[in-house]
């Protein structure tokens, strides 16, 4: 092995990310290294590029969705062994809140996440604790297997945690991109019944009806509240998701949700929303959730469905690029150059 490596590194004093050369980084006490064999570009990604995100570090290996091959075991680490197929969680607990200290490290209150508080994926090789890996079944490709690790792990544990869909739910999702695509697809999965997709994209909706969509609706149409009753037969949705995060659609969801229904905001970016006149939104009854991440047993479960052929992530995979044409895909992403669900980069 040789001693270097390349990396695509994010320097927060240029909000730039540059392809360079780093040391291969050693494993610790229950760590392993895993040589990365696909790694996603998201959305938050381009939130830290931006400045929409603060930089934790001056200087971070951006990427946190990513499968590989465990390279090398560290001390202490067992059940795991160098060839091993894995998937590496997105983060890790802080070890020093409340929760961590009681040993209840699947609710850290200050969660590290891979990419922005430690270095990630767009890389040839990262660090991950073994505590958090989850075994790629065999015939599960692994550039499937890496957007597990947020693209469809996020949307799962929305739906199922956060909006704790029921089955026969009406469920609504407003942008169906990387992460409203896999919403569409898991809450029809589970039973939610009718789904309606938004966007504005003509072709992203025709895409969410193949996916999985009952409906999908333009969603600067006028009468667009009237779509979504004639649609439920009238009674509006349960659930509805926010995937684009901004207050167009936060204001769309808010609107057409029942009385009592839950509003779901998974998409993130700097904009303000409003619930409105705090008379009208307590009689509405209405609940409004911020949702962000999974669970590490989400990933171990997806990749069940996806192994037994009851979720079908094959058309995700937009483009691979090779890590050294990485700010192609960046770019592609930022302008939704061939509206993709999910770009992987390849080291």
């Amino acid at each position: 092995m040789t001693e270097t490596m390349r990396a695509a590194r994010f320097h927060a004093d240029t909000r730039t990310n540059v392809l360079e050369d780093v040391p291969i980084p050693s494993p610790g006490p229950g760590e392993v290294l895993v040589k990365v064999a696909f790694c996603g570009i998201c959305h938050s990604d381009l939130s830290l590029l931006d400045g929409t995100f603060p930089a934790l570090l001056p200087v971070v290996t951006q990427g946190h969705e990513a499968a590989g091959i465990i390279a090398a075991v560290g001390d202490g680490v067992t059940g795991w062994e160098v060839g091993d197929r894995v998937v590496p969680s997105a983060g890790r607990p802080c070890m020093q809140c409340r929760k961590c200290r009681r040993g209840d490290l699947t609710n850290c209150l200050n969660i590290q996440l891979m990419a922005f508080a430690y270095d990630g994926a767009w890389a040839e090789y990262t660090v991950a604790q073994a505590g958090g890996l989850t075994l790629v079944p065999d015939n599960v490709p692994l550039e499937q297997a890496a957007i597990l690790a947020d693209a469809v792990s996020t949307p799962f544990g929305a739906v199922v945690r956060t909006g704790q869909v029921q089955v026969g739910e009406a469920v609504g999702v407003w942008g169906v991109g990387g992460v409203g695509t896999h919403i569409v697809q898991l809450a029809r999965l589970i039973g939610a019944v009718p789904v309606l997709a938004f966007d504005i994209n003509p072709a992203v909706r025709e895409r969410a009806l193949e996916l999985g969509a009952d409906y999908a609706f333009d969603s600067r149409d006028p009468d667009l509240v009237q779509r979504v009753a004639e649609a439920t037969g009238g009674k509006m949705l349960d659930v509805a998701f926010d995937s684009a995060g901004v207050k167009a659609t936060f204001d769309q969801a808010l609107q057409c949700v029942m009385t009592g229904g839950r509003v779901v905001v998974v998409g993130l970016s700097g904009q303000e929303a409003s619930l409105g006149p705090t008379a009208t939104f307590g009689l509405s009854r209405k609940h409004v959730m911020g949702h962000l991440g999974y669970k590490n047993v989400d990933i171990e479960t997806l990749a069940a469905l996806v192994s037994r052929g009851r979720l079908d992530i094959s058309r995700s995979i937009s483009e691979i690029v090779p890590l050294e044409n990485i700010a192609e895909g960046i770019e592609k992403l930022h302008n939704h150059i061939g509206d993709p669900i999910r770009i992987l980069v390849q080291p």
